[in-house]
């Protein structure tokens, strides 16, 4: 199963659910959606947890009038097909929004790739 795709369900499922936080294995790339995700207010806060073998990340999960913030997700790159774009090309989500890009920068927020003028591979789109 593909872990970023698993990440994510975690969170919309923790969600859905009305949890407060929500727990899934660690990896340096996971860190690094979760502090893109935290920068646009999805999430509430991230911290790594454990030592060596058995780390995990911690996510708080945020929520305006008991609704949750992140309502869906689409992936988009897969580990059977991946899709790439220039800053050129990056547009805003259909939906209202934000669409997340993993570039030599990091991983940034459509808008924020848009400005460092960085493409990469596209993730995934929340709305």
């Amino acid at each position: 199963m593909d872990p970023i795709s698993d990440m994510f369900i975690r969170i919309k499922n923790a969600q859905r659910a009305g949890h407060e936080t929500v727990q899934f294995p660690y990896s340096k790339y996971k860190h690094e959606i979760a502090k893109a995700l935290e920068r646009k207010g999805y999430i509430g806060g991230v911290e790594r947890k454990g030592k060596r073998i058995k780390k995990t990340l911690e996510l708080v999960l945020q929520y305006r009038e008991g609704d949750p913030l992140m309502h869906d997700v689409r992936l988009i790159s897969k580990p059977s097909r991946r899709l790439y774009m220039s800053y050129k090309e990056l547009q805003v989500s259909p939906r209202g929004g934000v669409l997340f890009v993993s570039t030599p920068k990091g991983v940034l927020a459509s808008d924020e790739a848009r400005k460092e003028k960085v493409g990469g591979e596209l993730i995934a789109e929340i709305w």
